[in-house]
């Protein structure tokens, strides 16, 4: 239920981030959260269809909003991964970035290095006049028997 928590948050946020355009390009990028918490790992992961981009994108066009959320998330990806791809990963005519850096910079050599990483990702898009929705996450991972499909 926490993606869908996040999912949620998210349709609001976009609401007042977004005005009304025939289409919302939405890139979210992050790591295995993003991209479908762990897919191709021992635990399975998810489908395409449940990882939290495309269970927004759903909720979106549910409420009416013409929606297109791309998946840039990179298992076990860091924030260092993340600002390489930025450029890439968010073409021209994005409209709103979520960012979603995940937990993989925990090791010491990228303690210090995580919150140059997000503030110059920041940086980029707010160069390119695209609005940013963080998400951050929790340390706490429930047990397997009581997680959702998307972790």
């Amino acid at each position: 239920m926490p993606h869908i928590a996040l999912a949620l948050a998210a349709v609001f946020l976009v609401g007042l981030i977004v005005p009304a355009v025939a289409e919302v390009r939405i890139v979210a990028i992050g790591a295995s959260q993003t991209y479908g918490s762990g897919r191709g790992s021992t635990n399975g992961g998810v489908s395409p269809a449940q990882a939290f981009p495309a269970q927004l994108e759903a909720l979106l066009r549910a409420r009416g909003i013409d929606a297109h959320v791309s998946n840039e998330g990179v298992a076990g990806d860091t924030t260092a991964g993340m600002l390489s791809r930025l450029n890439g990963g968010v073409p021209e005519g994005t409209d709103v970035v979520i960012l979603q850096p995940g937990t993989n910079d925990g090791s010491p050599a990228m303690r210090g290095t995580t919150a140059g990483n997000i503030a110059e990702m920041r940086r980029r898009l707010a160069a390119r006049h695209i609005p940013v929705i963080m998400l951050t996450q929790s340390l706490r991972i429930a047990p397997k028997d009581a997680r959702d499909p998307d972790g």
